[in-house]
């Protein structure tokens, strides 16, 4: 197995990483409502309570999109790689690639001429996947990339000219909302060339009672997995949040598809992060996570605005999740 982990000023990344985590933060807090970016929930812990998440019954979507890696293997080939031609294959926010193994190991058997291009913010899981992988998949040419999405996809495109077959899995296209997900999708067709490849999850519209099930789970998971955001900043960034002092709080729009994630502050409160103090008020809201439910119409809307065109689709046996294919218009 080849693999190459992107380590060049390492320390200089993780600086920069710390400072644009501090930015975020506080220019989050400092907003009305108060905002915390949900790509922050993935550190070591937060990396954790995902995978619990993911293997409760409740929620779905896991087990949905790995029904269509699992079972639909052959037809994702044909929508992605049906001819001969040597590919990146780049997955965005690639965690610990469980569905797409399925994939890469059709693949590697089918003896295609790939390399996977994994990217993701978390070095940790990325540590953890090229470990995996080594064992699973030994003949796997595998370039990992931490950073952000576009950053990372300008610097695999410097690193091959290879047709580049770009995923982004999990319904993560959810965690926008309306205009950060056009904006998104246009920016990514500006990183991708004729002939390109995107496969993007799209969790549907349902039953309202089985999406908001999946986001406010009995065992308090998802809750733990919110409020560990505020213990990350408290370890990394000097803060003083009393957890104990917010509640988790879920709610689903069946209209609109929007499945949002709040913090409730139990009291009014003072927080210290670094040298800075922020206010919070008793009720007072944090809007941590939003997990948007998709229309099929309003996936080829979103195609179309963007500059791509839906080329095929691969739904689960229960048709409450697509994987769209898209081309460059």
């Amino acid at each position: 197995m080849n693999v190459q982990v992107d380590t060049d000023s390492q320390i200089e990344n993780d600086q920069t990483n710390v400072v644009k985590f501090r930015s975020d933060v506080l220019n989050g807090l400092k907003n009305n409502p108060k905002k915390l970016s949900s790509k922050y929930f993935y550190d070591k812990i937060g990396d954790h309570l995902f995978q619990e998440i993911m293997a409760m019954p409740e929620y779905y979507l896991t087990k949905c999109e790995l029904d269509i890696f699992k079972n639909k293997t052959e037809n994702l080939t044909g929508l992605i790689a049906s001819e001969n031609e040597p590919f990146d294959l780049i997955e965005l926010g690639a965690g610990d690639a469980m569905k797409s193994t399925f994939l890469l190991k059709y693949l590697v058997e089918k003896g295609k001429d790939f390399t996977y291009m994994p990217i993701d913010i978390s070095g940790n899981i990325l540590s953890i996947l090229n470990e995996k992988l080594n064992i699973e998949i030994p003949n796997l040419e595998i370039t990992s990339l931490e950073g952000d999405y576009f950053d990372m996809l300008d610097k695999a495109a410097s690193m091959s000219s290879r047709k580049k077959v770009v995923l982004f899995l999990g319904s993560n296209i959810g965690n926008m909302n309306k205009d950060e997900a056009e904006s998104f999708c246009l920016e990514l067709n500006k990183n991708v060339n004729s002939g390109d490849v995107v496969l993007i999850g799209f969790d549907l519209k349902k039953n309202p009672h089985v999406i908001l099930s999946a986001y406010n789970d009995q065992s308090g998971t998802t809750a733990a997995f919110n409020l560990n955001l505020l213990s990350r900043i408290n370890r990394e960034l000097n803060a003083n949040f009393e957890v104990e002092n917010f509640q988790h709080y879920q709610t689903y729009d069946p209209v609109s598809g929007d499945c949002r994630s709040y913090l409730v502050s139990l009291k009014d409160q003072k927080v210290l992060i670094e040298n800075e103090v922020i206010s919070f008020k008793e009720n007072e809201l944090i809007d941590m996570e939003v997990s948007r439910k998709f229309s099929e119409s309003g996936i080829v809307e979103l195609a179309e605005k963007s500059g791509f065109k839906v080329v095929g689709e691969i739904k689960d046996s229960k048709n409450w999740f697509v994987d769209s294919v898209w081309e460059v218009i």
